[in-house]
């Protein structure tokens, strides 16, 4: 028996498909403590961590695994979530860095999915681009506390996205505007952090799993290519969006087809990784990723030959 025999129902070779996945999560905040801590139960192996934040005191209300020694000791949020993985599954591979996703994007390049904890719309848009282009599945989750008027009551509301190339994106479903950008970039350096506690955030968080989970293993025949779960506090509902439907059968306007791919990729880079052990050879690309290189390989020495 092993510590993962009770979900033997994800599917056949389930566990050798979640050991050798890689998830990148970014923002390592609310949200995605709960993301970190379930998928190391679940059992995925290979985990990059980035998030440029200490933690500090109002962090303690929401921060999966932190304690208050860490709030004094200013623990970086990404040692925290490694941490909390660790103690579940001790061998997984953990890539961390403290700093902004933006400055070492070149460690997503590699995963399976992207799960995106960030705040700002401005952070959410650039994240889904990058995920666009290297044909990466995202999963964005967004939460918000709005004061109803004349009410000492608030909406706690919330949203969970999977983004693939192809299918709707967060400009598509209203998520990403204009409007929105224009007036988060006016407000920057005024507006403190959106209110945020722990449940909702768990919430949120368990829908992307399942998102993650459905995505990875068998489980599922057909698995989401897109999806948009609306999550309303007050009411206690996690639902479909509407917003999803509506845009069924129409092309994504904001990401065409061809611009995908990395345009400083070089193959000759790869070629000896492809001789090593899959563990290794699991860290420095993904299935898909190299996949793609070895159609190309095969290409090129079908020309070489015939030269």
């Amino acid at each position: 028996m092993t510590w993962l025999d009770r979900q033997s129902f994800l599917g056949a070779k389930s566990d050798e498909r979640l050991d050798a996945a890689t998830v990148g999560l970014v923002g390592l905040g609310g949200g995605n403590s709960h993301v970190a801590q379930q998928l190391a139960h679940l059992g995925i192996g290979g985990f990059v961590l980035l998030d440029d934040d200490i933690i500090t005191l109002t962090n303690l209300n929401r921060l999966v695994g932190a304690t208050l020694e860490d709030v004094k000791a200013g623990r970086p949020k990404v040692e925290i979530a490694a941490r909390v993985i660790r103690a579940v599954n001790p061998t997984a591979r953990i890539v961390m860095r403290r700093a902004k996703w933006q400055e070492v994007g070149d460690l997503l390049k590699g995963c399976d999915v992207i799960v995106g904890g960030l705040d700002h719309v401005g952070s959410k848009d650039e994240l889904e681009a990058f995920c666009r282009r290297f044909m990466i599945p995202y999963i964005d989750m967004g939460m918000d506390v709005t004061p109803l008027p004349d009410s000492w009551e608030s909406l706690v509301s919330g949203q969970v996205v999977l983004s693939t190339p192809g299918e709707p994106c967060l400009r598509c479903l209203q998520l990403v505007t204009e409007e929105r950008l224009k007036a988060e970039a006016q407000r920057y350096g005024v507006a403190g952090s959106r209110p945020q506690v722990v449940w909702p955030n768990g919430v949120l968080a368990s829908t992307a799993v399942g998102l993650v989970v459905q995505l990875i293993t068998p489980w599922m025949r057909d698995p989401p290519r897109s999806a948009y779960f609306a999550y309303d506090a007050n009411l206690g509902t996690v639902a479909p969006s509407d917003r999803l439907a509506r845009r069924r059968g129409k092309m994504c306007p904001h990401y065409p087809a061809k611009t995908v791919g990395d345009p400083i990729f070089d193959v000759r880079r790869y070629i000896g990784r492809l001789d090593q052990p899959a563990p290794t050879r699991a860290l420095a690309a993904s299935s898909r990723v190299r996949a793609w290189i070895v159609v190309v390989l095969t290409c090129l020495r079908k020309l070489a030959r015939r030269d």
